[in-house]
């Protein structure tokens, strides 16, 4: 049998051969503290509306709750750094901004694939039991990364490397086998609260604690009802999620666009889309254009909602003929969006 060093060393050549940019090793109870700051942080409804969130918290609040036989934990993550500054269209409102992670190929399939290929290469190498997961199950993916030494969790809330900023998208696998933990990463963010200061509706009111309620992010891509009046200026021209926390991190200047798996990199037609093409989609154009992309799983209403919100922002009134056409929507979250657009590019709006 292979020795442990030996094993992680083994572990990490073949995860980076299939793709991986950071591999670290931490024991299955690493974190007992992030359950409570999880249970915290649902109690003050600062989850919204994600239900699942809460569901399963007893699940996600420790891996072995999940899955018993977890004793160690290997985390895993893939660069998706781009070679742009994703506040670039922020001056170009008639465009839409989508969030950078979205305008390649869904992560979930593109990780899965290679966590799997690694779970095998583990198997292959020491029988025994393991499980994989990329964000769909109730694991704390990212202080289980910063307890396995891969990154911290930066003012934001999301991973910070060194090396790789905060644009990695990660990997978990539970397995059964006790391997030797990595040191647990340090946090490096010091006095910067840029991130804070970025966010456009003060959704990170203080470091490390954020308010979905509030965020971009969960506004454009969770959220099914009306944005909220309060946020639709803030929200600019973004239709899919936000960068603008993750983009203002001074870290990400060590992250190379290079090492940023290809498969990531973004498709033609989603860098900088016309807002006055998108809002023409019906349900099978939207299906068409998204095929194999995340922004497919919110659905042709809740993406013309933000379409809609974004052409009200713009000031081009040479958008009102598309914000018209779904004002007599089947579906009234589409058509008091357009509503409001036009109101907004009429000078109508109170």
């Amino acid at each position: 049998m292979l020795g442990p060093a030996s094993l992680k060393e083994q572990i990490r050549a073949e995860a980076e051969r299939l793709g991986f940019v950071a591999c670290g090793f931490a024991r299955a109870d690493a974190v007992p503290e992030a359950g409570e700051r999880l249970r915290e942080w649902l109690a003050e409804g600062r989850h919204a509306t994600m239900g699942w969130m809460e569901e399963r918290s007893g699940q996600r609040a420790h891996p072995q709750a999940l899955w018993p036989e977890a004793k160690s934990i290997i985390a895993l993550g893939m660069s998706y750094a781009p070679a742009e500054d994703p506040r670039r269209l922020e001056a170009e409102p008639s465009c839409a901004r989508i969030s950078v992670y979205a305008q390649g190929a869904d992560y979930h399939k593109t990780v899965k694939k290679a966590l799997k290929a690694l779970a095998r290469f583990i198997v292959d190498t020491i029988p025994s039991d393991l499980k994989v997961f990329v964000d769909t199950a109730p694991v704390m993916e990212k202080p289980l990364s910063g307890a396995a030494g891969i990154g911290w969790q930066g003012k934001h809330t999301n991973l910070l490397s060194r090396e790789h900023g905060n644009w990695m998208f990660l990997g978990i696998i539970f397995t059964e086998l006790e391997i030797e933990p990595d040191e647990v990463a340090s946090d490096h963010c010091g006095s910067c609260s840029r991130c804070m200061v970025a966010c456009p509706t003060g959704a990170i009111d203080a470091p490390r604690r954020i308010d979905a309620r509030r965020c971009i992010s969960y506004l454009t891509i969770e959220h099914h009802g009306p944005i909220p009046l309060e946020f639709r200026a803030a929200m600019g021209n973004r239709i899919y999620g936000c960068d603008d926390c993750l983009a203002a991190c001074p870290w990400n200047r060590f992250a190379e666009a290079g090492r940023a798996n290809k498969a990531f990199l973004p498709r033609a037609e989603l860098a900088a889309p016309a807002l006055g093409d998108l809002l023409l989609l019906d349900d099978a154009g939207f299906r068409a254009l998204f095929a194999g992309s995340p922004i497919k799983r919110i659905g042709v209403a809740r993406f013309l909602r933000n379409c809609l919100i974004a052409a009200g922002n713009s000031g081009d009134a040479a958008l009102l003929p598309q914000v018209h056409r779904h004002a007599a929507s089947d579906d009234p979250v589409v058509a008091e969006a357009a509503v409001w657009a036009g109101q907004c590019l009429t000078g109508e709006a109170r």
